[in-house]
């Protein structure tokens, strides 16, 4: 019944506003468009069937209602950052297959120290730092048998104080959980909702957000939420008693000699990696030189690469097509629908109609609006997907920072953020529910703690925003751009 409701009530609400929703200044393309997205928007929110599968229906309604024909429809799920991701996801897969990603994550653990908070601070950059580059989701499946076994090291050692290990048990796997989604923000494709901002403003503005672009703001957000975390995580919401990990160190060894030397394929994925990720950062200087360089086509290079690299497996390469029809495709259909609304959005009029229904919001001050819009926004995906979430807000955004006359970077990027910033439920993020799953944490655990993680973040992303943003990247933001309009 859960499913069976809002299911047969998307379609209802899409007939009624087709057929009987016709105020002033709307026209029926317009009128088309505002009615898929709330069929579209149900069916996310409620998840009726995979929200990939709901991303598929611009395709049927759009053409079907006159809202945008076809080929421009469909032109949608072959965006640029579709193919950005997927190099990127490339790259993902190849250091998983060969084990880098456990060497690194490993190797950062080791070097912090054996003390308690120093291995959860140790966890906590490993995750972060891979979830910069792979799935945050991949990440935090990674990192849990590495955070299981240390763990374990702690139960097991006769000088460990009683319940020290079920509290430790606690802090680490939410470290491991926040750190994942924390880490993503830091880069475009780090996690999805940031390649969706990228999308929709090349989509609307005709302005690309680049890689560089993205890590100037992203990075120092991520070590920021990072450190109050893992302060507030090893201070306030847990106290250990014992301050050196019996063991611990010890255990780290054992976990990075079971992994051996380093092989030939882990060099090589290392140095193409490296390469690619400085590629990105330089990219701007770069095209002095090849100005059409593109992060896009940077990420396609590298896969290329790795599929033509020979590994030591006589006659196979570092990954083969087989292992590579792994990565999500469902995500890449989800990018697709968000870019489908918003050329749905720009393309027949519907963003300027919503844009002037915001006239209300002129005159407050610019602060109150970013505060109210994050706060929104995380709580809205604490139940709801992030990526469905910046979908299906970003194009109803971008007409309202015209209306009320701030720059829509402003709105955009603080939905953006806030989006990967949900912390107290298991359904929140994949990482939260991974975790969840160890047996270590009750919701009431995740609740108590992440409520808070959830009001730091709202009060640091409203400050960030509002403080750095507009400097950074060099724009005002008390105004909207007429080179926009």
């Amino acid at each position: 019944m859960s499913k069976l409701i809002p299911g047969i009530l998307g379609p209802v609400l899409f007939t009624v506003i087709l057929l009987f929703f016709h105020p002033e200044g709307l026209s029926k393309e317009a009128n088309a468009v505002l009615a898929s997205t709330v069929w579209i928007a149900i069916w996310w929110i409620f998840e009726v069937t995979d929200i990939s599968v709901t991303a598929l229906l611009p395709i049927i309604l759009f053409p079907l209602t006159g809202a945008l024909d076809l080929k421009t429809t469909t032109a949608s799920y072959g965006h640029k950052y579709i193919f950005l991701y997927m190099g990127g996801f490339i790259l993902a897969l190849t250091i998983e297959k060969w084990n880098l990603h456990k060497r690194i994550a490993l190797n950062i653990i080791q070097a912090l120290g054996a003390g308690i908070s120093k291995i959860i601070l140790g966890f906590m950059l490993a995750t972060a730092f891979m979830s910069m580059w792979i799935s945050n989701t991949a990440t935090a499946v990674m990192m849990l048998p590495i955070g299981l076994a240390i763990i374990k090291q702690l139960k097991d050692h006769p000088d460990t104080p009683e319940d020290e290990n079920a509290l430790f048990g606690k802090a680490l796997m939410l470290a491991i959980a926040y750190s994942a989604s924390i880490g993503g923000m830091a880069t475009l494709i780090g996690t999805p909702p940031n390649l969706v901002l990228a999308g929709v403003v090349q989509e609307i503005y005709g302005i690309e957000i680049s890689f560089a672009q993205w890590f100037k703001f992203g990075l120092p957000i991520s070590m920021l939420l990072l450190f109050i975390c893992w302060l507030y995580l090893t201070k306030f919401a847990f106290k250990f008693k014992m301050d050196e990990f019996p063991g611990g160190k010890a255990e780290i060894k054992r976990l990075i000699k079971e992994l051996g030397d380093w092989s030939y394929e882990e060099r090589i994925v290392l140095i193409i990696f490296t390469c690619t990720a400085m590629l990105w950062i330089s990219r701007n200087y770069l095209q002095n030189f090849l100005p059409q360089l593109d992060d896009t086509i940077i990420a396609m290079a590298a896969g290329m690469l790795i599929f033509l690299m020979p590994s030591s497996k006589s006659g196979e390469p570092l990954l083969t097509w087989k292992e590579a029809v792994k990565m999500p495709w469902g995500i890449m259909i989800l990018f697709g629908g968000g870019m489908a609304l918003a050329a749905g959005f720009q393309g027949s009029g519907l963003a300027n109609w919503i844009g002037g229904q915001f006239t209300l919001l002129k005159g407050l001050p610019v602060i109150i609006l970013i505060l109210a819009l994050i706060a929104a926004v995380n709580l809205l995906t604490e139940i709801t997907s992030n990526l469905a979430t910046t979908a299906m807000l970003l194009p109803i955004l971008a007409p309202m920072a015209l209306t009320i006359d701030i720059h829509p970077y402003i709105l955009l990027v603080s939905a953006t953020v806030a989006a990967s910033c949900a912390f107290m439920l298991p359904v929140a993020t994949p990482p939260n529910a991974v975790v969840f799953g160890s047996g270590y944490l009750k919701i009431p655990d995740m609740v108590k703690t992440g409520i808070w993680m959830n009001i730091f973040s709202i009060i640091i992303l409203t400050l960030i925003v509002y403080f750095v943003l507009a400097n950074l990247w060099g724009f005002d933001p008390h105004s909207f751009p007429e080179s926009l309009k």
